[in-house]
Formats: C-alpha cells, structure tokens, sequence
C-alpha cells in the first residue's frame, strides 16, 4: 500500500514561521515535522511515498530528495495552482494506486501506521480523535464502527485516513475538497472509522508548535 502526505497549504496561520519555510519542513524536536511520518510510515512497511507540494514546494524536495536517506521511495505531485485536499488527492491518483493511505503534514502523531495496512470494506476509512480544545464541536460520529456526518457524540477528524480511488470517481480535474466526498460516502454507510486515544497534535498555530516542541525536548 502507498501512502500520501499532504503538503501543499500555505500555513497562513503560522506565519510568520512560514515567510520562507513551508510549514511541513517547519521544525519540532529536532526534526521537520514531515520527517516524523516519514519515519513511522518506513517503520510500518510503506516504502512508497507520494508528497503533494504547492507553496515553496521545491524546499520539500530539496530537503527530502528521492526519499532514499529514510529508507523510502518518494516521488511528488506539484500542484502549480493549490487544489484544495480533494483535488490534490484525485491529482495524484495515477501515482497512488487503490487503496491508498493519507496523512496531513501538519498533525504530530504516534499513531502506528501499520494498523491501516487492512483490506477497505467501503470507501473510505476514518482515524478520528477526541475532540481537541479548538475543535470541540468535533466533525464526524462514529457508530457501529461506520463514520456519519451526524450523530450523538462527534470527534474530530485526525487528518489520517485510507481512501480507495472510486471515492473520486465521476470527479474532475480542478480545485475541490474532499468533506463532500466522505459526505456522500457515509450516506451509503462505506465509510469505517475509529478512535485513536493516542498522541494526536493539529500544529495550526506557532503556539502549538512551541508546546509541542517543548514536550518533545523533556
């Protein structure tokens, strides 16, 4: 199985850190965040990497080249106009594959990777975490194992995820994003989940980034 790193945002939020550094090459207890999943996606047994990339996107492959110092093959889809998730992600289908893994460069995770090495039932399947202080209305529910837009208890989306290429099928080339997609898979019940209780960081602010890195220098 392949795996996708999100890596084209602009990281407004995070400026001014990300004047002239794209954020997942932004450093956290030594290493650029987007080195910790590549670190742990290797250790899981994904060898094959597909890195997305727009803004300062040939820092990313200056730093992380072919992939062969993490014992890794990456290969990159650049996006010269950003697409939006669910358009880079149908952008990079010819290099990835079905099913697929993805990860968003900026979470922090111990999250064993290895665990989504699994046959998908549906079309899509959810790692979900409890809902963190800046997202306390959560975004899916998680029933029965099956993810629903609606429900009686909500948890946020940890920005990891399996995906099997016909969850894109009838789309377009172009901007568009992925929620409406995951959306119109859970009304048909093909979308599976579950809730990760482990160490889960959404780095959206130059705040949580210094809490994390102070955590992870202890």
């Amino acid at each position: 199985m392949k795996a996708m790193i999100l890596a084209a945002g602009l990281g407004q939020r995070m400026l001014p850190l990300t004047e002239h550094t794209p954020k997942p090459l932004l450093k956290v207890g030594g290493q650029c965040l987007i080195e910790y999943h590549l670190h742990r996606l290797r250790d899981a047994g994904i060898v094959d990497v597909v890195i997305n990339h727009a803004y300062l996107g040939e820092q990313i492959e200056q730093t992380l080249g072919d992939g062969t110092k993490y014992g890794l093959s990456i290969q990159y889809s650049p996006e010269p106009d950003r697409l939006e998730t669910g358009g880079g992600i149908f952008n990079a289908l010819p290099l990835l594959g079905s099913p697929f893994i993805v990860v968003n460069a900026d979470v922090w995770t111990d999250y064993p990777f290895v665990q989504l090495q699994k046959p998908l039932s549906g079309l899509a399947h959810l790692v979900l975490v409890d809902n963190p202080a800046h997202n306390q209305k959560g975004d899916f529910a998680l029933k029965h194992e099956y993810v629903h837009a609606q429900g009686d208890q909500y948890y946020t989306f940890s920005g990891i995820g399996v995906y099997g290429a016909e969850l894109f099928q009838g789309c377009e080339p172009g901007a568009f994003p992925l929620a409406p997609l995951l959306r119109r898979a859970m009304d048909q019940q093909r979308v599976s989940g579950v809730v990760y209780s482990g160490q889960w960081v959404d780095i959206g602010t130059p705040e949580r980034l210094l809490q994390l890195d102070r955590q992870l220098c202890e």
